[in-house]
């Protein structure tokens, strides 16, 4: 603690500031870039018609409902699971090697990259189990790739709560679940939602392992249940960056701002739920 004190403790501090300050101002510019770009494109028609003309003209409406059905899909495949496990592999599992294996393999699923997941749940859910391209296909291959981070997340929040938190629960008469479920997961929320928006946030913005398990170039139609395909934002600026030939630059411009503004909203969400939620405790 002495080399924090005195002057050289103010060197690494303002070093650390500006460490700091230098990583977040491409983050700001990326973002104004978006803003005034996107902005001037965005319309009422544009966001609530489907693709005309060779997806050059109309809007993005079928894209957008089919990317928030697959996050919604991706959050109750993912969190529930994700949040139990690493209930189980703290508060319940023994500490020996199969644990160690199994938290090692945890901590490398994460570090896969996502056309891997993708790969596996074109093999697995779409051609396998029959599912075909689908919204169940892709929520559940998404939500397999989410898993690893809520996990990781879940577990590390929960260690770091102190045990005699526990222990007083217990010595109250409390059973094993209730310390759990009224203590420990309210002590370790404000980690594991910080895992959760993480994980969704990004799920949000995949473009690869959708593309083998749900999305599609174009659909005349909104997807009517969990069995069809659907259209989803992230493919579609794909598809129209790309694959569509003399493609207005304005379209992609507020596609992109779509895009962008609803992963903003759910971190923003996200942050505000944790808050209320640590405020309430």
């Amino acid at each position: 603690m002495s080399i924090l004190k005195g002057k050289n403790g103010k060197i690494i501090e303002n070093f650390i500031k500006i460490i700091g300050i230098l990583s977040i101002i491409p983050v700001v510019f990326i973002l104004i870039y978006i803003i005034f770009k996107g902005i001037p494109s965005i319309s009422w028609e544009f966001l609530s018609q489907s693709p005309k003309n060779g997806m050059r003209g109309g809007g993005i409406f079928p894209a957008i409902i089919g990317s928030l059905y697959l996050t919604l899909g991706t959050i109750i495949v993912s969190v529930p699971f994700g949040i139990l496990t690493g209930v189980f592999l703290v508060e319940y599992s023994k500490d020996n090697w199969i644990k160690r294996i199994i938290n090692l393999t945890i901590v490398n699923l994460a570090g896969i990259p996502s056309i891997i997941y993708g790969l596996f749940g074109m093999a697995f859910f779409v051609i396998y189990m029959g599912m075909g391209a689908s919204i169940i296909a892709g929520s559940l291959t998404l939500g397999i790739m989410c898993l690893p981070v809520i996990i990781t997340a879940t577990r590390e929040s929960l260690l770091a709560v102190p045990n005699h938190l526990r222990e007083g629960s217990l010595a109250l008469g409390a059973t094993k679940w209730e310390t759990i479920w009224k203590i420990i997961l309210p002590a370790g929320s404000p980690g594991i939602l910080t895992g959760v928006i993480l994980s969704i946030s990004r799920a949000t913005g995949e473009t690869a392992p959708i593309m083998f398990t749900v999305a599609a170039f174009y659909l005349p139609f909104l997807p009517e249940s969990i069995w069809d395909q659907a259209m989803t934002l992230p493919y579609h600026l794909y598809v129209i960056a790309t694959q569509v030939p003399n493609m207005p630059r304005a379209n992609m411009d507020g596609t992109l701002f779509v895009l962008v503004s609803i992963t903003v909203g759910f971190n923003l969400l996200g942050a505000y739920v944790r808050t209320k939620f640590n405020k309430q405790r």
